[in-house]
């Protein structure tokens, strides 16, 4: 399933509040680089993992159900064979939107949100997405 050029503007566009599931204070990850990116870019992000209390300056949850306030995309950093329970919890928060990245995919889970009516990008980057819309 390869996501519309449209459905990525329309979730670029239209989110405000991303929780990053797989969130890592570590430099050297990936999700430390788009997490700052999208700081930078005006996201309000809230880093997501059972494992650390503070990501990037920002307090950590342990998991979706945790955040206290509406999430409108949810950016997965997690093993593909991760994502449905992930999208699960996604569904249960009533997230808007769903952001695998480069390298996961879970067609099964993908299918189950779409199905809910949630737009999903599946195996892209955020932010190299972000900065060809604005390039």
């Amino acid at each position: 399933m390869e996501a519309k050029k449209e459905t990525i503007e329309k979730i670029l566009k239209d989110s405000k509040t991303v929780a990053m599931v797989g969130a890592s204070d570590n430099p050297d990850r990936a999700s430390n680089h788009v997490f700052l990116y999208l700081e930078g870019c005006g996201y309000h992000v809230i880093p997501v993992n059972p494992t650390a209390k503070m990501v990037c300056g920002k307090k950590c949850y342990p998991d979706l159900s945790s955040i206290p306030e509406r999430v409108d995309v949810v950016d997965i950093f997690r093993r593909s064979e991760d994502v449905p329970a992930v999208v699960d919890e996604a569904l249960k928060i009533g997230a808007k939107a769903i952001w695998m990245q480069e390298g996961v995919v879970n067609e099964q889970a993908a299918k189950k949100a779409e199905d809910k009516g949630l737009p999903v990008v599946m195996n892209r980057c955020m932010l190299k997405e972000h900065s060809k819309m604005h390039a």
